[in-house]
């Protein structure tokens, strides 16, 4: 389908989640790129109503067990991942190789999955995101940073700690219990199962 300029159906998780911690990556320079992504005007998270919904009860979960939730990413803009796609083929631009893809020659990341032409982030439905220790102030140990591309980003991963293990699996049992679905390649990565927008994808812009 085409790609749709229209945030009808859609929240911000500041209005609708006050207690969910942001840090939109794709708003600032420290991505994967290095420079603030197209699309991406403000430094907010939108979502679905279905999605937000949903997450809302995660929110609660989580706080109950004294964590909160902090998110990397929701909705996603067509022209982001357009972005995304004319950055991987200029392959004289590795600024942030060492940070997010040191072991993975950027000519192999179309190849290899880690970029693509389409994202479920433009349904409106898919979030990045961890959990934060409200008592230490501190982000659980998840054994590898948001957006590195590589294995260590799988959420089965076998070369992590016992307490890393522990920490990807309560992220995941408390994703998936409240109706969304992982993705086998990132362990921050969940969609809401029933997203209301399985075949559109979105390209009005993040902002306020």
């Amino acid at each position: 389908m085409p790609d749709i300029l229209c945030s009808d159906g859609f929240v911000s998780v500041h209005e609708r989640l006050p207690d969910v911690l942001l840090d939109i990556r794709y708003a600032t320079t420290y991505n994967f790129i290095g420079q603030r992504i197209d699309g991406y005007e403000a430094p907010i998270a939108l979502l679905t109503r279905e999605a937000a919904d949903a997450l809302a009860l995660v929110v609660q979960d989580m706080r109950a067990r004294g964590l909160r939730l902090v998110i990397w990413d929701t909705y996603r803009p067509q022209r982001a991942v357009d972005h995304f796609v004319r950055w991987a083929q200029d392959l004289s631009d590795d600024r942030m190789k060492p940070i997010f893809y040191p072991d993975v020659n950027k000519s192999e990341l179309f190849d290899r999955g880690f970029i693509a032409r389409r994202s479920g982030h433009s349904r409106g439905s898919t979030v990045d995101l961890t959990l934060l220790d409200e008592q230490t102030g501190r982000l659980l140990d998840m054994g590898g940073p948001f957006d590195f591309f590589g294995e260590l980003s799988h959420p089965d991963y076998p070369h992590l700690s016992a307490q890393q293990k522990a920490n990807r699996l309560l992220l995941r049992e408390a994703m998936l219990s409240r109706g969304f679905k992982p993705l086998s390649t990132e362990w921050w990565h969940f969609t809401l199962r029933d997203e209301p927008y399985p075949d559109t994808y979105f390209d009005f812009p993040v902002r306020l």
